[in-house]
Parts: C-alpha cells; structure tokens; sequence
C-alpha cells in the first residue's frame, strides 16, 4: 500500500522559508541567527538566496550556506492554475515601482516552484527591498502567507515601494518600536509585529577565568559616518589626559583612514584600531573591557542602525553600554545596565566616558549583572524565534 504522508496542521507554519539578496553576508549576522533559533524552535527551514556570497562572511554561517537554494534564471518557474492567485501577484507587481513588473513575476515564480516543491507554509524575507518584493509575489503565487523584515537602510535611508509592500504583505516585521510606528503612519492598515533581534546568551557568558583590571573602552562596529565614532574621538578629546580611558576600535570601514588621522593629529595615543574580528572573537574579549560604546545617529543619507546585536553582546558579556537614546538602543539600555545620551552631543558623550571611568569595582560588576539580565528577559534568539513562529503561525490560522 502507498505510504500516507502525515497530515500538517493547519495552525502551524511547520515549514517556514527564509529569502535573502545575498546570503550569507558577513555584517548580517542577525540573519543566520534567526534561521538557528527558528530551527531550534521546531520548525524546518528553508535558505533561499539570489546570489552567492563574493566575501568572506561567519563561519556560523557555513553550514547554511552549504543547504542555501540559490535562485538563478535556470531555475523554472511555477506554473500556477489559479487565476486568482496570479492576480494577486499581478496586482502587487503593477503597484510597485521599484523592479519591472515582468521581470518580477518570472523571478517571483521561480521562487514560487522553489516554495511548493519543498511544501513551504510561510515565506519571511529579510530586508524590504527585492527580497520582500519577490517574496510577495512568490507567496501569492504559491497560496502561502508572506512577511518581511525591515532593517535600517532599507526603511529610512533609501526604502522602495515600502508603503505598496507593508499594504501587500501579511505581516510586517519591525526589530524596535520606533521603525513599528513609521511602518503604521506609512500605512495605517499594515499588520506589524516587533520583535527584536535576538542572541544566543551563551556564546557571550562572559569570561570567569579574566580577573585584570577592566579599565579600556571598546565600539565594535563598521566604520561610517552614523556609527559616532568621530564623535567618541572628539568627546575622548574633552577629558583630561590624564583621566583619558584606552579605547579599541574593532571594526574596518570607508571612514577608517580619516578616524586615524584625526586620533593621531590630537595625540589619542590610547586609542587603537584592531580591524575587523570575527564574531567569536566578540564572546572572547568584550568581557575585558569597561564598557562598550555605541553613540549612534541617523546618517546624512538617512540610514539608522534600529537594534544593533553588538549592545546585546555586550550586556550578555556583563559589560555595561553607552549609547545614544536612539532607536533600539533606547530599548536595550536602561540606567541599571548603562548610560544614555542624546545623539551627537559629544560633551555628554564626554561626560558618560569620564563617569564610566569612575565606576566601582562592585558597580561595574552590578551593572554588568543587570544588562546579563535584561538580555534573557528580553533579548535571546530563543524568545525572538519564540515570538516571530507565534506570528506565523496566527496568519496560517486566518489564513
């Protein structure tokens, strides 16, 4: 007799798919850490990806690159039999104005076939670019429910179609409360869920064998204009040389040569910059330092960093933060973990440098003990797979 395939439940999107641009990408850590959570939480997952990876990018990442789907142009397109269906696609695909509607269609039913053949209930793209537009289409095409995540550039700095797409989609993603509200004023009738990044606390559990003095600074991060770091040299430049903290700057970036410049021209010889590290160097050294810096700001070209991981990392090491009350990072520090300022106000910048300074053996440990806390409150991988899975599974249930 033929063997009969068990019967999947209606109110559980069992086989979700994940579609990305490029993956994977070496700053988008976030991506791979959801797809691992998500699996963790019980359900089966699907990599999908336009384009191969042109640089190095996390060994994490490695083994989900090795099952990724790439779809090129030699993948064959869904052939769907129903009209209703390929209206909805057509419909989504005349509104937008960012790809040409033809040649959207025809990606969009290659994914589609991708998607049915491997028996997919929910397809999540992250970024609100191509990706989301493709992944619209292949949902309609493919009878599923469909969500995207926006990040930063992506909905600030140089969005396409984002009101067209929020109106399409089932659900709409946004990783702090700040890029939900600009979702909802660009359309009010969008279903939109947040949920932060998460991480895993136990690869930044800090480091019980360290018992040296933790007086350097540390930003990790890409160095462009947005992240502040000109404005921590510039805050570090108010403090007396004598009260000046080390600072080490890990990170590579197009405002590098110029940072260098400035730090040598002011005589910041405690400052050092150590390039780009792999992540787990992260779970390995941040526990060393006082704190860690993260004044960001929206950038001239409009891009913000919306819940930057690396504050995250940072809090789950024990160490405390010093951040702009910007975005996200208003939700990840509070005055038990860290210090915030107003973005690019570099004498408080300056002043929550020299304040940090002088913190107590025991106050340094007791904040860093609250910021581990607030992560496994509310910011682990587990919760977020926990929360977005919640998500899906109620569009499959309406569905």
């Amino acid at each position: 007799m033929p063997t009969v395939a068990p019967r999947r439940s209606p109110d559980r999107a069992e086989r979700i798919a994940f579609l990305t641009d490029c993956f994977p990408v070496l700053s988008e850590t976030f991506v791979g850490n959801e797809i691992r959570a998500v699996e963790r939480h019980g359900r089966a997952v699907e990599t999908l990806a336009f384009r191969r990876p042109d640089a190095a990018f996390q060994p994490a990442d490695a083994a989900l690159a090795e099952r990724t789907v790439y779809v090129d142009r030699a993948a064959r397109p869904i052939l769907t039999p129903v009209p209703s269906r390929w209206m909805a696609a057509w419909r989504f695909a005349q509104e937008q104005t960012g790809l040409p509607a033809a040649s959207l269609m025809l990606n969009g039913a290659r994914v589609a076939r991708v998607l049915q053949r491997r028996g997919v209930d929910h397809i999540h793209a992250h970024f609100a670019w191509g990706s989301a537009a493709h992944a619209i289409v292949a949902a309609r095409l493919a009878g599923i429910t469909v969500s995207f995540v926006g990040h930063g550039s992506d909905v600030f700095a140089t969005p396409t179609d984002l009101a067209v797409k929020l109106r399409h989609a089932d659900l709409a993603v946004a990783t702090c409360e700040d890029t939900r509200t600009h979702f909802r004023d660009l359309e009010p009738t969008a279903r939109v869920e947040t949920v932060a990044c998460g991480i895993d606390p136990d690869r930044f559990a800090g480091d019980p064998a360290f018992n040296g003095p933790r007086t350097a600074l540390v930003f990790v991060g890409r160095l462009i204009e947005r992240k502040g770091v000109l404005e921590i040299l510039q805050a570090l430049r108010l403090l007396p040389s004598a009260d000046r903290p080390s600072l080490d700057i890990v990170g590579d970036g197009p405002e590098r040569v110029r940072l260098e410049a400035y730090a040598m021209e002011h005589g910041l010889d405690g400052v050092r910059f150590l390039g780009s590290q792999p992540a787990d160097w992260l779970g390995q050294h941040l526990p060393r330092y006082r704190a860690l810096l993260a004044p960001y700001f929206e950038g001239q070209d409009g891009g913000r960093d919306t819940g930057p991981l690396v504050a995250k990392e940072a809090l789950a090491c024990g160490v405390p933060v010093i951040a702009s009350a910007f975005m996200g990072l208003k939700e990840i520090v509070d005055p038990d973990c860290g210090l915030l300022v107003p973005p690019r106000a570099v004498p408080a910048l300056a002043a929550a440098i020299a304040e940090a300074a002088s913190w107590s053996d025991s106050e340094l440990v007791a904040r860093g003990a609250a910021g581990r806390r607030r992560v496994l409150d509310l910011f682990t991988d587990a919760r977020q797979a926990e929360t977005l899975c919640a998500a899906f599974d109620a569009l499959r249930r309406e569905a």
